[in-house]
């Protein structure tokens, strides 16, 4: 039976205490704990804590605040983040130069009108084309990774007039219908078929097998708008392409009138050493969708940014016709994102990613050859890296025991054999190296476990 209003009213009196109380009561942790495991069961989804079992199988974890490298929990448990909100993280948690500019920011207005001109969202929009390679141009600001790649499918076939789409196997893009239809997982497509049908999937890091799927398509009359990459596939383990991939496909491109989308929405934003990951390989593409870090782990933003010859008349002319978000570009938002470009570009984010991305490899690497039978691949760029297992059930007890010594990581392709490590880019050596000294401890006790 539906609740009264003035019981929800007093429940909403009850929650909007606990987030003004500086400090939290026994009585009022205990609530917390038994209300989070009774909401994600009857009012979320019941297959949430289930499905979080590196995490707990028994009780909730409630996260309750976060600073730079950590997250604590409501009972002032301290965890060192290796997971990085899956790449949201890269400035670290509640970045203080970053929060100050969106408090300032929310002192004025929150939202824009919809109607008067939103200075910020102009400002942002120059200083993205300020950061991204070539001759990127023309913004359009959104709020999730899955919307910023609707807009670029959508952007691709406004601006080419093509209709198919080229993408490939083990492709990570988003969940919204355009961007699963590019996903190359069969376990996030099967229920939702059939899905957008223009879209031909060709295998990851072989770039002749694009020319083909284009050159076969035009030979029968048809017409393609875009191939859409992932510079290193985030999702599918951190795969990482052969040397001179981009620049071929870029090639390919040209050579066919087809868009190049790059999906840097993970790879960007300094994450993989440098600020873009097309960068490393010297390729602009015709746009770009970014993301994760764009709002320094503050507020969520996310985007394109175009060539200017993708921005055709009809955009002008409408400038609604390629999308309308009520929330994209909004001056919280805008604020964060450009406090974090600020924030990036003083203090060479991806320089500091590359640097101990480089020396956590180095240190991964020589695990791996202390135990050969537990980790069996050590792959990344920056802090993007990716360990490889036997299975999921040994990488899963790997991650299990960081989780029980205070270390948050997680697997990919839905299972754990492939476990990323993905901390914030501004993480210290010191918390680098206790996570090593973690990491062999969890591992000499799976090895014992599994027998390997």
């Amino acid at each position: 039976m539906a609740a009264t209003k003035e019981v929800a009213l007093q429940e909403a009196k009850r929650i909007l205490s606990y987030i003004e109380s500086k400090e939290l009561t026994d009585e009022d942790k205990e609530r917390i704990t038994k209300d989070s495991i009774e909401n994600f069961n009857n009012h979320v989804n019941p297959g949430w804590l289930v499905y979080r079992k590196s995490v707990s199988t028994d009780a909730a974890c409630i996260e309750w605040t976060d600073t730079e490298e950590h997250f604590t929990d409501l009972y002032g448990n301290d965890f060192i983040d290796c997971l990085g909100g899956f790449g949201i993280y890269t400035c670290g948690h509640r970045n203080p130069e970053i929060v100050k500019y969106v408090k300032a920011q929310l002192d004025k207005y929150a939202l824009h009108s919809q109607e008067l001109v939103d200075p910020l969202r102009g400002y942002l929009a120059k200083l993205v084309s300020m950061i991204t390679p070539g001759d990127l141009q023309y913004c359009f600001f959104t709020n999730g990774g899955a919307e910023a790649v609707e807009m670029a499918l959508k952007l691709a076939r406004l601006a080419t007039g093509g209709r198919y789409y080229i993408s490939t196997v083990g492709a990570f893009h988003g969940k919204s219908y355009g961007a699963i239809s590019m996903g190359g997982k069969a376990a996030y497509r099967e229920d939702y078929l059939p899905m957008i049908q223009h879209v031909q999937h060709v295998k990851y890091g072989d770039a002749d097998a694009i020319e083909t799927a284009i050159d076969n398509l035009v030979t029968v009359g048809e017409t393609v708008a875009a191939v859409i990459l992932e510079p290193i596939q985030g999702e599918a383990g951190v795969q990482i392409p052969p040397k001179g991939y981009l620049k071929r496909v870029r090639e390919i491109c040209d050579k066919y009138g087809v868009a190049l989308i790059l999906d840097e929405i993970q790879t960007g934003m300094g994450r993989t050493g440098t600020m873009w990951r097309c960068e490393a390989e010297d390729v602009v593409p015709d746009i770009m969708t970014f993301g994760k870090a764009f709002g320094g782990g503050v507020m969520p933003i996310t985007g394109i940014v175009a060539r200017p010859n993708m921005w055709v008349e009809k955009l002008v002319e409408n400038p609604w016709i390629l999308g309308s978000p009520t929330f994209g570009g909004n001056p919280l938002a805008c604020a964060a994102a450009i406090a974090t470009i600020k924030y990036m570009l003083e203090n060479d984010i991806p320089k500091q990613c590359k640097e101990k991305g480089d020396y956590f490899m180095e240190k991964l690497n020589a695990l791996m050859e202390k135990y050969p039978t537990v980790i069996k691949e050590v792959r990344g760029a920056g802090l993007l890296i990716c360990l490889e297992f036997p299975a999921s059930e040994v990488g899963y007890a790997v991650v299990k025991g960081l989780f029980d010594r205070h270390v948050m990581t997680a697997g990919t392709l839905v299972n754990a054999q492939s476990v990323r490590i993905e901390p914030p880019g501004i993480i210290s050596y010191e918390t680098i190296d206790t996570v090593l000294e973690k990491l062999e401890e969890a591992i000499i006790d799976v090895k014992k476990e599994f027998k390997l």
